[in-house]
């Protein structure tokens, strides 16, 4: 079976299951476990932030986010599209009581200043306000575009000159990188916090970290532990996570299987291909008259799976654990089922 329905699915390396096995581990709630400690400090470095958390999951770090930067009931603007919107199952309301307003990013997931401008609401005798823009990168729902740096800092300067602080959420920001030719850094130089996932195209077997100035993180990490995220010897998977760091330039080669895949597929009659940017191959089956859930049947009937990004729209997602004949397999495989 070759599995490209997430870069989620990525099994630790020898190398990462050794440093699990081998990690000094302390009481992460008394701050006493030094390989995590290791690890925040190594990710903070990498996003040019002051400090940094371990948290869970990239869900977990979006949600604490938005707690610590908001007041309840304000409100939080984010493009329409978004994973903080979409796939967090509400929490924005459920964790912050947060209101949300959309934004249409168009193509490429990113709102204008003018659209910052114009969602803003001030605070007054009736209209809590606006509290925080949240924005993405890559954005997933939008096929894994990289968004230039010039983009985020466009939007976040219309949301700081309305004294509103700006979230990106980064789950894949070193595929931005990447991809943009541009350290992980710059692209989040003007935003206030960033979350980026150890555990999706970097290998770890799971968390994610959260970054920003050091009084954000002392807020951060008391909401963590409030959300159940107060976790003890976690150096055992903080280990794994500090080689994953190390990960980032070898997103080139996911970035190129995709471009592989996505050229072979979009030779097979009745396909349509949006060309990646990263590592995300959005493919479009009305003009093969079926449905995304119906052609990944077909697709696995081929021992191929991938995943269902809307009613004609399947995402196919390359990671470390699928090389370029696997892809040339894969593609060869769904020619076959169609």
């Amino acid at each position: 079976m070759i599995d490209l329905r997430s870069d989620t699915v990525t099994k630790p390396s020898e190398e990462m299951r050794a440093a699990a096995a081998e990690a000094e581990v302390g009481d992460d709630v008394y701050g006493e476990d030094p390989t995590v400690n290791e690890l925040e400090s190594a990710a903070a470095e990498i996003v040019g932030m002051e400090a940094a958390l371990y948290v869970p999951t990239g869900t977990m770090g979006n949600q604490i986010a938005a707690r610590v930067h908001t007041d309840r009931g304000e409100e939080i603007l984010v493009e329409r599209e978004s994973h903080i919107y979409k796939w967090e199952l509400g929490g924005l309301a459920q964790h912050s009581a947060l209101q949300v307003r959309t934004l249409d990013g168009g193509d490429r997931g990113i709102p204008t200043p003018e659209q910052v401008r114009d969602g803003y609401v001030e605070a007054d005798a009736h209209r809590p306000g606006t509290g925080l823009l949240s924005l993405e990168n890559t954005h997933n729902s939008k096929g894994g575009v990289a968004i230039a740096p010039e983009k985020i800092d466009a939007a976040a300067e219309a949301a700081h000159d309305l004294g509103i602080p700006v979230h990106l959420d980064g789950a894949r920001v070193g595929n931005a990188a990447v991809a943009l030719d541009v350290s992980p850094a710059r692209i989040v130089e003007n935003v206030d916090s960033v979350m980026f996932c150890l555990s999706k195209g970097l290998g770890a077997p799971v968390g994610s970290m959260l970054a920003g100035d050091e009084e954000f993180i002392a807020h951060a990490r008391r909401v963590r532990k409030l959300l159940g995220g107060g976790m003890r010897q976690v150096g055992i998977v903080g280990g794994p996570g500090l080689l994953a760091l190390e990960n980032v330039s070898r997103l080139a080669d996911d970035h190129e299987n995709a471009r592989l895949l996505a050229e072979r597929l979009a030779d097979v009659d009745g396909l349509s291909v949006q060309p990646p940017e990263t590592n995300i191959v959005l493919v479009n089956t009305e003009h093969a008259g079926l449905t995304a859930e119906e052609f990944l049947e077909l697709c696995a009937d081929e021992d191929v799976i991938g995943s269902a990004f809307g009613t004609h729209v399947v995402r196919f997602c390359t990671h470390w654990n699928v090389d370029r004949e696997d892809i040339k397999t894969a593609a060869e495989r769904i020619r076959n089922a169609l």
